[in-house]
């Protein structure tokens, strides 16, 4: 699993003066090449077309390239895979819309959740390739609900992920002075949103993080 994946939030883009696919170019040259596209509230057409042209950027490259909560916007922008939370399509069904060679990851904010995820993992279907916990420290970018659940929990769900192969990306608050500490805690790799936004030089960001993050793997 790439340590970083770079998430393409269309609001965070635009609150930075971003077109996603610019920002998903920028994540690249960067050094990125697993991107998430998130896009909460843009209709279904321009996500489409949005998804697609990120999807086509990302190939163009070697980069992965899924989409947050669009089974069917996935499949038709032909992304890698695509990533759900706990109220969207569930895995099984996103795994029969998607094809069995798909990437498939599951949002968890509690260790039951985290266990039922695992579950998913195995059997014939193999419902769910990585399983993402969150949020393991303050964040205002996404709302979920549930308390930061810091690194302690993190190197638990690692270990019950672990078990089974299951690979663990880590979400939310995560800056480039923590990464590293979240990678050693056990994750597989970070999650980020807003601190690849926050110097104004997204691609010089990624560089950094794959870096510091380069360093908490060797």
């Amino acid at each position: 699993m790439n340590p970083l994946c770079a998430i393409v939030d269309v609001d965070a883009a635009a609150r930075a003066g971003w077109r996603p696919v610019d920002l998903a170019r920028a994540f690249i040259a960067g050094g990125a090449r697993f991107l998430q596209l998130r896009a909460k509230a843009m209709p279904g057409g321009g996500l489409l077309d949005t998804a697609s042209a990120i999807v086509e950027v990302a190939h163009d490259c070697g980069a992965l390239a899924v989409i947050n909560d669009r089974a069917d916007i996935a499949r038709l922008a032909s992304a890698d895979g695509v990533h759900v939370g706990q109220d969207d399509l569930a895995p099984a069904a996103v795994r029969l819309l998607v094809g069995e060679h798909a990437i498939v990851g599951l949002s968890t904010h509690t260790l039951e959740q985290v266990d039922e995820a695992v579950r998913l993992s195995v059997g014939p279907s193999r419902a769910i390739t990585y399983v993402a916990i969150g949020p393991v420290f303050g964040t205002t970018t996404k709302a979920t609900g549930y308390e930061a659940i810091g690194l302690a929990m993190v190197r638990e769900a690692s270990r019950r992920a672990g078990a089974r192969g299951l690979p663990l990306v880590a979400i939310g608050g995560i800056t480039l002075e923590r990464a590293a500490s979240v990678i050693e805690a056990g994750a597989a790799s970070v999650a980020v949103i807003s601190d690849l936004l926050a110097t104004g030089d997204p691609e010089g960001r990624v560089r950094e993080f794959i870096a510091r993050l380069s360093m908490a793997n060797g």
